[in-house]
């Protein structure tokens, strides 16, 4: 039997001081928030699911393709929003610019593994950063004017020099993350 992993490729965050702020001005609302843990801040770049093991070393292969050409940049952490709308928030994120080479590698990554069989996104890829997704959507009083406080703020500007295909296991204090695979760029 193949031992499957739930999985996706992402570039890892960290924790980003500039961030807490937000975060604080979140904690402080009375709403049903549930917080990506500080240190678990990433970009994801393709979800892929749960996967065999056996087929690390073709997504390793894809990952390597996809970068590239591409040698390390940097991106400005910038803004806050939500998705899908302030109506009916769901997830509440940070926002990135200067993503032109992001976009790239990840419009590259989603072609490669569709030819694996993996299903091709099908909204344009979002660069942002998960801050904390909302339990219940009916319980977001103050969150959308303290999210919008901040939407014009400049956090901190981030270099990426790698992506990694990451393993999550779903854990009842949340998922708990490792990697897999790392490539450079």
């Amino acid at each position: 039997m193949n031992d499957k992993i739930r999985s996706f490729i992402a570039i890892d965050i960290g924790r980003v001081p500039e961030l807490l702020k937000f975060v604080k001005a979140l904690r402080e609302i009375d709403s049903d928030l549930k917080f990506v843990k500080l240190d678990s801040l990433h970009i994801t770049l393709k979800f892929l699911g749960d996967i065999d093991e056996e087929l690390v070393p073709e997504i390793e292969s894809f990952m390597r393709k996809a970068v590239e050409g591409h040698e390390p940049f940097e991106m400005d952490l910038k803004g806050t929003g939500v998705f899908p709308n302030y109506e009916r928030i769901s997830v509440v994120w940070a926002g990135l610019e200067n993503t032109e080479i992001l976009s790239n590698i990840a419009e590259k990554l989603d072609d490669g593994l569709t030819m694996m069989g993996f299903r091709q996104e099908r909204r344009k890829f979002s660069p942002h950063i998960t801050i904390a997704r909302v339990g219940n959507t009916l319980d977001t009083i103050g969150l959308p004017e303290t999210v919008k406080r901040f939407e014009s703020s400049e956090f901190t500007t981030l270099k990426v020099e790698k992506i990694i295909l990451k393993k999550s296991e779903l854990t009842p204090k949340g998922p708990v993350y490792s990697d897999v695979v790392t490539v450079e760029l």
